[in-house]
């Protein structure tokens, strides 16, 4: 009830929003705000909505896709990192300096150029001087007008869909929702097992008309921890305490639960800094867990925060696995070929 008060208190604050954003969108229609166009393939990876939709397992998708046929590179704003401006990803790389996300992408694809800046179009004639890529992907870039991406993939939630939205602050929209006009192909993430397709199209067709694919989240079968690994079905033989960063670890409490595995669950915010006193909490809620073979489990994103604290952690690896995956794959290639 609280939740449904705030949002009507919350909504003059959204048509305020809304307007200043569509005037931001008409003057880049019009082209009277300036943007940049490169001679090279620009894939923008992003949203209409704020966290949660899957991009990151979406942009690391790309790259196992691309980064074997060119020269590659990413990217990204580097949301909560402490360094400002453009920073280059090297072995010295810390999620304090780059970001979690673009950390946990640099460590899977140590080959590929990866770099993080507020401004896009400063970072990507930065990028093209010193490398000279064949294709840049852009994390989290549909907002950034000042761009103009030769393909814009936008990711929706199959349980939180932009169509079913409110734009801030009373939703969570960073636009209204006929923006996604803007996009050229859109992946609704997260998808069950089973798919109410003809729901879920009919909501979206009255926004989108172009292609249109469904993704969803594929667990891997091992954990992996700093000085071992675990099979996933050996959980069921300890105490686990699940501690997520992230901003909707709902999926990942359901697998969990489908696989018989009793948890407890500690939640941060989406791109958590765990300050000490976290690290203290989540001991506290670890050394509750009754027996000896108990564990924490996290996301990857979070692994890499909390692994240099000494908590037993571990990580389960996720992908994303695209329905129709050849004709999405096919887009792609043909876009970067042409």
């Amino acid at each position: 009830m609280k939740k449904v008060i705030r949002k009507y208190l919350l909504l003059p604050f959204s048509l305020i929003y809304g307007l200043t954003t569509e005037l931001r969108n008409f003057l880049y229609d019009k082209e009277i705000l300036p943007v940049t166009s490169f001679d090279i393939p620009i894939i923008n990876i992003g949203n209409l909505s704020v966290g949660g939709t899957g991009k990151t397992p979406q942009v690391e998708y790309l790259i196992r896709l691309l980064k074997d046929r060119y020269k590659m590179a990413v990217i990204s704003r580097g949301y909560k990192r402490k360094t400002k401006g453009f920073y280059l990803a090297d072995h010295t790389s810390t999620p304090d300096k780059i970001g979690d996300e673009p950390f946990q992408i640099y460590q899977k694809f140590p080959e590929i150029i990866l770099a993080v800046s507020e401004k896009r179009v400063p970072g990507i004639k930065k990028i093209i001087n010193r490398f000279q890529p064949d294709i840049i992907l852009l994390d989290d870039a549909y907002q950034h007008r000042s761009v103009k991406a030769g393909l814009n993939i936008v990711l929706t939630p199959y349980h939180d869909l932009f169509t079913d939205d409110f734009i801030l602050p009373s939703g969570n929209l960073r636009e209204c929702k006929h923006q996604i006009k803007r996009a050229d192909l859109l992946i609704v993430t997260k998808s069950p097992e089973e798919i109410d397709r003809e729901k879920i199209e009919n909501k979206i067709r009255k926004f989108f008309r172009k292609d249109l694919f469904f993704s969803k989240i594929a667990y891997e079968n091992t954990l992996i921890g700093k000085e071992k690994n675990l099979k996933i079905d050996d959980l069921k033989e300890f105490e686990v305490l699940v501690v997520t960063g992230i901003a909707n670890p709902a999926s990942l409490f359901e697998y969990l639960s489908k696989k018989s595995i009793n948890f407890d669950s500690l939640k941060f915010g989406d791109h958590h800094t765990y300050s000490q006193k976290d690290v203290q909490q989540i001991k506290a809620s670890f050394d509750k867990l009754k027996g000896n073979r108990k564990i924490i489990l996290t996301t990857e994103k979070d692994y890499v925060k909390l692994v240099k604290t000494g908590l037993p952690v571990f990580y389960l690896p996720i992908k994303t696995e695209i329905e129709n995956e050849e004709l999405f794959n096919k887009k792609i290639l043909e876009y970067v070929d042409s």
